[in-house]
């Protein structure tokens, strides 16, 4: 077998790429590991990353980060050495992907969604369908809440031709978490590009402002309110229909508050605005913060939200053909995704300033990727 591919996570390579000064990535310990153990997982390439999180007050892996790469570790039956909390440096040897029930807990409020963005690649390309079952936060901070993974992630990432089924069993918050989240989804033979140019125009907005626990919905109401109000400064022709929601007692641990908001376009792409309510922060303000994100990710021209485009660019490299999707400003993980997506998979990605007439005033970009056609070999 060959020998580890080495990464310093911090002295990652630089890259020039047309539009874009630089496509340096960032020192983000959590982001690195999720995209190039995934990467090795799917490649069978051996893996080791050297000092993880160096400078932090905490350096090394958090329990987000080592469950993460134990999940990868099981359902390749891999071997991972320097697995524990605090480690600076880890080893990653994978084997063969395999199907079946994949278990995973955070045992903190550490996000079950990035728990699925690196084990979902992974799993499409196993012998058998896979059931991933994810504990932690489902609402949780510095990571996409589950309602943006089931009502933006979900039906845009399916266009590279898969389905899978999110059935959230517990919801759970900052800080004991307590949440709960099965995936189901079947293997494919090889991921379909996907060209996400042709934004449209917004037809809808909708949303969910929720509190749990001990909060009165009257903190969601609120919610809801200020995000509207904040909305209708700039969108006024369009019903805003936020949706205030007590969650049920017994699908859901703990207390907490927060909102996504959704704006959908005539041609079918999805963009959020979300936030989480923390204690002594005003209801309004959580509504304004979300109402404000949606709208600077709708001033920019491009067809996803700062949020997703990183999540496409593993798909991205995988699937058989050219990808293109239009984006506002790229974002440091999208760079990072880039570079390891590049670096491992040698897929080739190009990222121009959109050419658009009606972009040319604003800061949008087109990412485009020749995927490597993965195939799945047990198929």
């Amino acid at each position: 077998m060959s020998p580890p591919i080495s990464f310093l996570f911090t002295q990652c390579c630089e890259m020039q790429q047309p539009g874009i000064d630089e496509l340096k990535p960032p020192v983000s310990g959590g982001q690195i590991l999720r995209v190039s153990t995934a990467l090795s997982c799917l490649l069978g390439l051996p893996l080791r990353v050297q000092r993880i999180r160096a400078g932090r007050s905490t350096p090394g892996l958090r329990p987000q980060h080592l469950s993460g790469l134990e999940m990868i570790r099981d359902l390749c039956d891999g071997q991972l050495e320097g697995a524990e909390i605090g480690s600076t440096e880890i080893s990653f040897t994978p084997e063969k992907i395999r199907g079946g029930i994949h278990t995973a807990d955070t045992k903190t409020a550490g996000s079950v969604c990035l728990l699925m963005q690196v084990s979902m690649p992974c799993v499409l390309f196993a012998a058998a369908p896979s059931e991933l079952r994810l504990k932690g936060g489902t609402n949780a901070e510095m990571a996409p809440q589950i309602d943006y993974t089931v009502m933006v992630f979900k039906p845009i990432v399916e266009k590279f031709g898969f389905n899978f089924k999110c059935d959230i069993k517990m919801r759970g918050y900052y800080p004991k978490g307590g949440g709960e989240v099965i995936i189901r989804m079947s293997p494919v033979k090889q991921l379909n590009p996907i060209n996400l140019t042709d934004r449209g125009s917004v037809t809808k907005i909708y949303g969910r402002a929720f509190v749990a626990g001990v909060l009165p919905i009257k903190v969601a109401k609120d919610m809801a309110a200020a995000a509207v109000r904040c909305i209708r400064k700039e969108i006024r022709d369009l019903y805003v229909n936020i949706q205030p929601i007590q969650e049920p007692k017994d699908q859901a641990f703990g207390n907490g508050n927060g909102i996504i908001i959704i704006a959908e376009t005539s041609t079918g792409c999805l963009f959020a605005g979300s936030s989480l309510g923390k204690r002594g922060v005003n209801a309004d303000k959580v509504g304004i913060e979300a109402a404000e994100m949606l709208l600077a990710n709708l001033r920019h021209g491009g067809t996803v939200d700062e949020y997703l485009q990183d999540q496409l660019i593993v798909f991205m490299a995988l699937a058989n053909g050219v990808s293109r999707i239009k984006t506002g400003p790229v974002t440091l993980h999208t760079q990072t995704a880039i570079h390891f997506a590049e670096q491992l998979a040698k897929a080739k990605f190009t990222v121009k300033k959109s050419e658009d007439e009606e972009d040319a005033s604003k800061d949008t970009y087109v990412i485009e990727c020749h995927g490597i056609g993965m195939t799945n070999p047990n198929l």
